[in-house]
């Protein structure tokens, strides 16, 4: 055992001496960070500033460049986003550490591999909870954040520590300054990497339009779920832009292509917002989840229940891949739905910005409602237009 300044490296017995093999499961697919070392980095005494700075030193001594550099190469041979880049890290993480063993640790990694790849990545100490803060320039609803010279810093792990409420007891931030760590951190995700064939799933979705039956045979990684498990709630721009897996985008546009072959825009519209408004059971976040929770397309498709904004999100998909159309995402008070720009607007259709959007309804409402009609519960109800889509300028 070796003592060094508040940190302990422990050596078990039965571990190699020169290290362990690092291979860690991402999704179907198989990260191998070469050999690490099998000691351990552990505070000795209680969290402080005092006893992370050495354990910092030893977790940068103890991990070579190669791990760095396997980390680097995989990220961009699957073009992986910061979201997807920061699963890697945290599965990474937890096979160096596991947090149920020493959270700190298990934090100060993820820390450190973060602010390795350039980004601008902070701690702070609130009580015995180690907060991990990200520099982002994006409107995040759902996390806190502290400012600091101008920038704003969002919270990563603080799903770990709920309930609890950080502004009743804020985090004192400490000095651990990295060279070259100034990149901002991106919440967008917009693509997903390729992941291999045994991880899908099937998955059956049947669907009636004009009295016809249509049955789909999708597939989807049920891994996703983890994915987006602690995904927050993104600014609109960043929400629909979040694209299906390739596997998942090949089982269904394709036959959604076909299905609407010989349909002109208008009812081939039709034919997607009413799939994305029947094809899937309804049920608000609070009683899905216990929390507002906005799912990606490809988890609406194999998520049990949905509810306005993930419809929103899927139709805005189905619509963009399908027909490219100009869109407009229309938020109420408790309630999204999209306007298209459809060739020859229908019903009652909004004028903006010189265009003419059709109101589609992709969530059920008491009424069956056809292209361009509001649903009763919103008459004269304000909306806000949070998102504009021009394929002109996409």
């Amino acid at each position: 055992m070796l003592i060094i300044a508040g940190f302990i490296l422990l050596n078990f017995s039965g571990i190699r001496a020169q290290g362990i093999q690092l291979n860690v499961a991402f999704y179907g697919l198989q990260f191998k960070g070469g050999d690490f070392p099998s000691g351990k980095v552990r505070l000795k005494d209680t969290l402080s500033a005092a006893t992370l700075l050495p354990a910092y030193l030893a977790v940068r001594q103890q991990h070579s460049q190669i791990l760095l550099d396997s980390l680097k190469a995989f990220r961009q041979r699957f073009e992986l986003n910061d979201w997807l880049y920061y699963q890697l890290v945290r599965k990474v993480a937890q096979e160096l550490c596991p947090k149920n063993e020493d959270y700190n640790i298990y934090t100060l990694y993820k820390w450190y591999f973060l602010t390795a790849a350039g980004f601008d990545a902070r701690l702070a100490i609130t009580g015995e909870k180690l907060i991990f803060y990200i520099y982002n320039e994006e409107n995040i609803e759902d996390i806190p954040f502290f400012m600091f010279d101008k920038k704003k810093y969002m919270c990563l792990n603080i799903h770990d520590f709920e309930p609890f409420d950080i502004h009743l007891q804020p985090p004192v931030p400490l000095v651990l300054k990295v060279p070259g760590a100034v990149n901002s951190f991106s919440y967008r995700v917009t693509r997903l990497p390729d992941f291999e064939p045994e991880a899908y799933q099937a998955k059956s979705i049947d669907f009636i339009y004009n009295h016809r039956p249509y049955h789909f045979n999708i597939v989807f990684n049920q891994e996703l779920k983890a994915v987006f498990n602690n995904y927050p709630i993104v600014d609109f721009a960043s929400y629909f832009n979040i694209p299906l897996s390739k596997a998942t985008y090949e089982s269904l546009i394709p036959l959604l292509k076909n299905n609407m072959s010989g349909m002109g825009a208008e009812q081939g519209i039709d034919y997607l917002m009413r799939f994305t408004r029947y094809a899937f059971l309804y049920e608000n976040d609070q009683e899905n989840f216990g929390r507002e929770r906005r799912l990606s397309p490809e988890e609406t498709l194999f998520s049990p229940y949905s509810d306005c904004d993930d419809r929103a999100g899927l139709f805005f998909y189905l619509v963009k891949e399908i027909y490219n159309l100009p869109m407009i995402a229309l938020l109420y008070p408790g309630h999204i739905n999209i306007a298209v720009a459809l060739p020859d607007p229908k019903g009652t259709f909004i004028n903006y910005k010189g265009k003419s959007y059709t109101v589609c309804e992709p969530t059920p409402q008491s009424v069956d409602l056809p292209l361009g009609a509001f649903s009763p519960a919103l008459s004269g109800a304000s909306y806000e237009v949070v998102y504009v889509y021009d394929p002109a300028k996409n």
